[in-house]
């Protein structure tokens, strides 16, 4: 270790934050700059935000307003765009970027998701139920209740095993959709339709599942697709580009089925 980092583990750093600042949803916003000082680089993005709150609040100012949950990187809660990156410089969740990787008077632009799909509720909290909406079209499968099956009564190939289980990983936080220039969130549903397409008891509704699915996500005001890339390069859970190939294969399939 430098001396120069020693000394800054000790001291902790100073840093300039320009923070999004908007009362509400139907208000304008803007960028608001404060101070900070003392960071140690072993704190989360999430926990130096906690200190500046408690340094707002200590001063009878309305605290940052901004979404967590977990703070284990799995629930897809946080979500910043954070110097122009989605969640930051590092591949992982917000909660889980460390301090570490800034450096002492570095100053830190913070802004919530931009998208017209996700619109700013307060400072740094979009509403992502748009989501949810186009889980609810489309994203699950349907199946008789009662005692569940004999474990081996349905075969599943281990290779479809597990391609489901990888993009099963994805959390909906969003990423791809700040990262995308279109705002496309084909990344969200090529994961939710790779997922369930490989199983064997998602292909009943496998038609049906991608047709509601993607008139959702239009309805919803989200982007086209133009394979760019930016979603899987900010995605924290690594989700392939390449599942969005088979969201259009699903997509032309069920178009041939009359779907």
């Amino acid at each position: 270790m430098s001396a120069s980092t020693t000394e800054e583990a000790k001291t902790g750093m100073k840093l300039t934050l320009k923070i999004w600042r908007q009362p509400d949803a139907t208000s304008s916003g803007k960028l608001h700059t404060y101070q900070l000082a003392d960071v140690s680089p072993d704190m989360s993005f999430l926990e130096m935000l906690d200190v500046l709150n408690e340094e707002l609040n200590a001063k009878g100012e309305d605290p940052v307003a901004f979404d967590s949950d977990c703070r284990e990187g799995i629930c897809g809660m946080c979500g910043l765009m954070i110097n122009g990156e989605a969640h930051g410089p590092e591949v992982t969740t917000t909660c889980q970027l460390h301090m570490r990787s800034f450096s002492d008077g570095d100053v830190i632009t913070i802004e919530p998701w931009r998208s017209d799909a996700f619109p700013v509720m307060k400072d740094l909290c979009v509403d992502r139920q748009a989501f949810d909406r186009i889980i609810q079209s489309g994203g699950y499968i349907s199946v008789n209740t009662g005692s569940a099956p004999e474990a081996h009564s349905v075969q599943v190939p281990k290779d479809a095993a597990d391609r489901a289980f990888d993009v099963a990983t994805c959390i909906g936080c969003g990423a791809c959709v700040a990262a995308c220039p279109n705002g496309s969130a084909s990344l969200f549903i090529g994961a939710k339709i790779t997922h369930l397409g490989e199983l064997p008891q998602g292909q009943a509704e496998r038609d049906s599942r991608v047709v509601d699915m993607l008139g959702q996500h239009d309805a919803e005001g989200f982007g086209g697709c133009t394979n760019i890339g930016e979603c899987a390069a900010a995605c924290p859970k690594e989700i392939p580009l390449d599942v969005i190939s088979q969201l259009n294969k699903d997509l032309r399939t069920a178009m041939l089925h009359g779907r």
